[in-house]
């Protein structure tokens, strides 16, 4: 029953629930376009946007971002209430002592202040930069901060506790 309520895959290649073929012919429309046209815009051949849109061939990103593109119309990634996330800024000044880049999962600390590097309770030599390793500590200082920065959103709920509470 619960299989009823949930609409079907369309058939061949999709982004997310939405056929990509479906969306190479809308673009095409929007602009008025012939396939040879986009394929031209594109720089692809016009056999790969019959393709496409027959959806018997799935386009790699690249080629799906210039026939898109071809008809003005980019590719975002949105979160579920329909925000666009930005992409994280690479710092490349920021590296482990390997020359590795931190985990982008992990909220870097230049410069750690006393207390703030993990290694402190065992005396280790601070490094120039750190991490937070406790998972609860980083998810309790990204609540608070998301509390104080969205007033509107958070206005009647309770603050949550102090970070420094976390040590």
């Amino acid at each position: 029953m619960a299989s009823a309520l949930v609409p079907p895959l369309p058939p061949g290649p999709t982004v997310g629930r939405y056929p990509i073929a479906g969306l190479v012919r809308r673009a095409r429309r929007i602009v008025r376009l012939s396939q040879h046209q986009m394929a031209r815009f594109a720089k692809v051949t016009p056999s790969t946007v019959g393709r496409v849109e027959a959806g018997t061939l799935s386009p790699s990103l690249a080629v799906l971002e210039r026939l898109l593109g071809a008809a003005g119309l980019y590719l975002v990634v949105v979160d579920q209430e329909g925000r666009i996330v930005q992409p994280m800024a690479d710092r490349e000044d920021v590296h482990d002592g390997a020359g590795r880049r931190y985990p982008s999962h992990l909220d870097t600390i230049l410069d750690p202040k006393p207390g703030e590097w993990w290694g402190d309770i065992y005396g280790l030599t601070r490094p120039p930069e750190t991490y937070h390793r406790s998972s609860t500590d980083r998810e309790a200082r990204r609540h608070r901060s998301q509390w104080e920065v969205r007033v509107a959103q958070h206005r009647n709920a309770p603050p949550p506790p102090i970070v420094q509470e976390y040590y």
